[in-house]
């Protein structure tokens, strides 16, 4: 009888309470008023199966589910081999992580159409300059009515998600028009000579799902090529498409100055929480809680103070200076407070935990989108209602304070300042002030002459199996003290700005030579410092960091392989995050994920850490500790100076 495998996965850490977000009496409250917290179902979970963790699990069909056992079984019943099953996986997963940002793009492309169609009232044009940039590159600028400008944008864009050969319509091309307006000419071409120029966004998850069912495609050199041709589709009519028409909706940020942490919730408000991604929801929340603040007072409140959990906060944060209370790994505790009457979700990250949590407090969990909760309260939200949803989302929180029990009331007084707000606008108008004509050569000549050793975006999710290690804070930090310029978005911006990392006195964890030039670019643009990790915004915001990198091949004439700047998911959780990776590793960067289920598959593994670097210029990092992690980052910056 062969030897039988252990399922064996990293050992995963204590809870540090001395970590910036975790409150040890807080918890402590939890489990005494019978919340249980994520923490408490990880351990309930352990040990997890060595299978799934190592990729080569399969379930596409009822043959199975099948699992490769070495010196055992080496294929699955209808032949799959370990690789296959793995590069399978992955495609799906990354498939699935796409979606979520092309849902994302396609509410908001739809409700700039509906506003120039004037079919809602609900919302404006905000940033028309952008609007116009838009319609420049794409042939469409020749009307003087914005709202005819903003239909034809809408679309061009709608074009992205019904494309069928070109035939469908004579003008709309054959791939995406936002990677033709935005891509590198040098990528564009590199890309359709591989084959992965996407048609339509909704074909191509489509058509993963379809070659990754059972008896479909099982070459591993082809699936990889369609995990690309996916990261494209996610990097262009995903996140690039939903980044732009929120700017064009809601307005570019720009340099704003906000705070972070559970402590910025306020006992004697009415404290709502606004969870999730899709800003069309938040503004309006914001914009009736502003209008309903009397009513608030009457029920005996100071006010109406509105928080952001998760990507919500961080497009709340850049737009508006609202507080980011808490990441996704904290949104439990911000319910444990006890001061929270409505916590509002709306799309993904969303933990269906949150329903018993909030049943042991007075809060009221309000479901609007497609996150859908047993236990909560649902309430459609759709663009035509938008102000008549969010009005009643702020009177029942108004009407549920008076629900409070006080004696469940804990708020820690942990909170930090940070700055946000760094779209590519305001991190070339910071720099225009040193170069009005030339914004990125301060930049660039500083990169060469060794001042920046290059760029890192450090971004993602926060993950609880990794929780004691302090991943993300103790890399950036080991970045930073190498004179590594630290660009960020999404839960990992919660915790650098909870860690303080997103203010000017954060220069004090930089090496000499990063610090004399964030002062420099600080103090021309009216601050002590720049913050040493800038603040991009969400996770479909990841868009504005391959604009950025966009920009400055454009400007260098390099490819991006060639440029000192490298991509960190340190506590990878979601689809969405691979999925954003992989958008990168078709760019031409170096990616480090912590980490990817594919360990058990050497083929894939071999074309992901080696191969890909001869294709695209992409190398994937794999990396289980800070330390690790920073020394292979700092190599790979090396050997990609300018």
């Amino acid at each position: 009888m062969p030897k039988k495998e252990k399922c064996i996965i990293p050992k995963t850490e204590p809870i540090n309470y001395k970590e910036t977000w975790i409150d040890e009496k807080l918890v402590k409250k939890a489990a005494r008023d019978k919340a249980k917290l994520v923490f408490s179902r990880f351990e309930e979970q352990q040990p997890q199966c060595l299978w799934g963790y190592t990729g080569v699990c399969c379930k596409n069909c009822n043959m199975g589910p099948c699992r490769i056992i070495p010196g055992k079984a080496t294929q699955g019943v209808c032949g799959a081999t370990a690789d296959t099953i793995a590069s399978r996986n992955l495609l799906r997963t990354i498939s699935a992580g796409a979606c979520c940002h092309v849902e994302h793009a396609r509410e908001n492309v739809l409700t700039l159409l509906k506003v120039a169609l004037g079919k809602t009232k609900a919302y404006q044009i905000k940033d028309k300059e952008k609007l116009r940039a838009i319609a420049k590159k794409l042939g469409k600028n020749s009307f003087n009515d914005l709202n005819k400008i903003a239909e034809q944008v809408s679309l061009e864009a709608f074009e992205d998600f019904r494309r069928q050969h070109g035939l469908f319509h004579e003008s709309e091309g054959n791939y995406l028009n936002w990677l033709k307006i935005n891509a590198p000419r040098y990528l564009q071409e590199l890309w359709n000579k591989l084959g992965i120029l996407p048609e339509n966004a909704d074909i191509e998850t489509s058509r993963a799902l379809h070659a990754t069912t059972m008896g479909n495609d099982a070459s591993v050199e082809s699936l990889m090529l369609q995990c690309l041709k996916l990261g494209l589709v996610d990097g262009y009519a995903g996140m690039m498409m939903a980044t732009d028409m929120q700017d064009i909706l809601f307005g570019t940020p720009h340099l704003i100055k906000a705070e972070a942490n559970l402590g910025t919730l306020k006992p004697e408000y009415i404290n709502i929480a606004m969870h999730g991604h899709v800003p069309l929801l938040s503004e309006k929340v914001l914009e009736w809680a502003k209008k309903l603040e009397n009513e608030a007072k009457k029920q005996g409140a100071k006010g109406i103070n509105v928080v952001g959990v998760c990507c919500t906060g961080n497009e709340m944060t850049q737009r508006h200076g609202i507080a980011m209370a808490a990441h996704t790994v904290q949104a439990e505790m911000v319910l444990v407070t006890g001061v929270v009457e409505a916590m509002i979700v709306d799309a993904q990250c969303i933990y269906p935990s949150l329903a018993q949590v909030s049943s042991c407090y007075h809060t009221k969990l309000i479901t609007t989108m497609i996150a859908k909760i047993q236990g909560a309260l649902h309430l459609p939200f759709s663009i035509e209602k938008a102000d008549e949803t969010a009005k009643q989302i702020i009177r029942i929180a108004i009407n549920n304070f008076k629900n409070r029990n006080k004696a469940k009331i804990f708020i820690p007084q942990k909170k930090t300042e940070l700055y946000s707000g760094f779209s590519v606008e305001q991190i070339l108008e910071a720099l225009s002030k040193l170069n009005k004509k030339e914004p990125l050569r301060p930049l660039v000549d500083n990169i060469r002459a060794g001042n920046i050793k290059g760029i890192v975006a450090v971004i993602g999710c926060r993950n609880p199996k990794l929780r004691g290690q302090k991943f993300a804070e103790n890399l950036i930090k080991l970045l930073l003290k190498e004179n590594v310029l630290v660009v960020t978005t999404g839960c990992i911006a919660h915790a650098s700005a909870q860690e303080g990392l997103m203010k000017p006195e954060a220069i004090k964890f930089c090496g000499e030579k990063l610090r004399k030039v964030l002062i420099t670019i600080g103090k021309a643009n009216g601050l002590e410092a720049l913050p040493p990790v800038l603040h991009m915004g969400s996770c479909v915001d990841n868009s504005r960091i391959i604009k950025f990198v966009n920009e400055l091949s454009n400007y260098t004439k390099k490819p991006i392989s060639k440029l000192p700047i490298v991509a960190s998911a340190p506590e990878l959780v979601t689809e969405k995050a691979v999925a954003i990776g992989t958008n990168a590793l078709a760019h031409g960067l170096a990616v480090h994920l912590n980490s990817l289920w594919i360990t058990n598959a050497p083929q894939v593994v071999k074309i992901l850490t080696n191969n890909l670097e001869r294709i695209t210029g992409g190398k994937l990092i794999q990396a289980a500790t800070p330390n690790g992690a920073a020394e292979l980052i700092l190599k790979e910056l090396e050997n990609r100076r300018l």
